[in-house]
């Protein structure tokens, strides 16, 4: 155990620290944060100081504490709709690999079409008719996201399924949920993982660009992307306020594609170098 953790790069470690933080403080947030999330400290845009380090929004609310809350916001938003991305994937991309035939041209011809409609386009159209609340954000991305899912679950298992200890299993007399739950699911989860972090990357950016817009999470709630909306004008004026919501959403995009490169790494040495 001591030697796997020696063998994790800087690199590595670095993104673990600040995937660590962010959970941290998404987690704990309110015990966190020095004001409320809605809370009136003083006037806009005010400049840093020992009651409001990093200053005040454009309704002059605590921007630390807007920060920390945006992010329990918008970390949670974004793992459940990853979640939610992969569940569907997965189970529909492995059964189009496991059962082929008209099974894995019919659900591989509904990820087509689905792909080749732009995914902002899509999400706009639909966010606009069906409005912006949580529920229908989190459906929308995910059954969007799961298409790329699909593609990469079903890719995956096609390569395993033809495997002889796959084949052995099933001249064993083992059933459908063994030979998935036991031999193609702990195979495909080393390239599901990083998988799992880039789509992370990917939906958490996208959150926050249709908060940008508008589209994405509402008042009163904190969200990152809002966050730089609200106070663009600030930059006018010469604040830092949009800087940092901003500077959050790439140090945690940052810190999660370090650890997704050293998955990516790490699963393509051959087995006598991983030791």
């Amino acid at each position: 155990m001591n030697r796997y953790f020696i063998n994790i790069p800087l690199s590595a470690w670095i993104g673990i620290v600040i995937i660590a933080v962010n959970l941290l403080a998404a987690l704990f947030a309110p015990w966190l944060a020095p004001h409320s999330e809605t809370e009136q400290v003083g006037d806009i845009w005010l400049l840093p100081s020992a009651a409001t380090p990093f200053g005040t929004d454009s309704l002059g609310r605590d921007m630390l504490s807007r920060i920390l809350f945006g992010a329990r916001t918008t970390i949670a938003i974004a793992l459940t709709i990853t979640f939610s991305s992969f569940i569907i994937g997965i189970v529909t991309g492995f059964t189009a690999a496991i059962y082929g035939k008209w099974v894995d041209v019919v659900l591989s011809r509904i990820v087509d079409t689905v792909m080749s409609i732009p995914v902002l386009i899509f999400a706009l159209i639909v966010l606009s008719v069906m409005g912006t609340s949580i529920p229908v954000l989190v459906l929308t991305i995910a059954l969007l996201d799961a298409t790329r899912v699909f593609r990469l679950a079903r890719l995956v298992a096609q390569a395993i399924v033809c495997q002889e200890y796959v084949e052995a299993a099933r001249l064993r007399g083992e059933g459908l949920r063994w030979v998935l739950f036991k031999e193609i699911l702990p195979n495909a989860l080393p390239p599901l993982l990083a998988e799992f972090g880039m789509r992370f990357c990917f939906t958490f950016l996208f959150i926050a660009g249709l908060s940008f817009l508008g589209l994405g999470i509402q008042p009163p709630y904190a969200d990152w992307g809002s966050m730089v909306r609200d106070n663009a004008q600030a930059i006018n004026f010469g604040q830092f306020a949009p800087l940092y919501p901003a500077a959050a959403i790439a140090l945690l995009t940052i810190g999660v594609n370090l650890v997704v490169d050293w998955l990516l790494a790490r699963n393509s040495l051959p087995h006598g170098d991983e030791a």
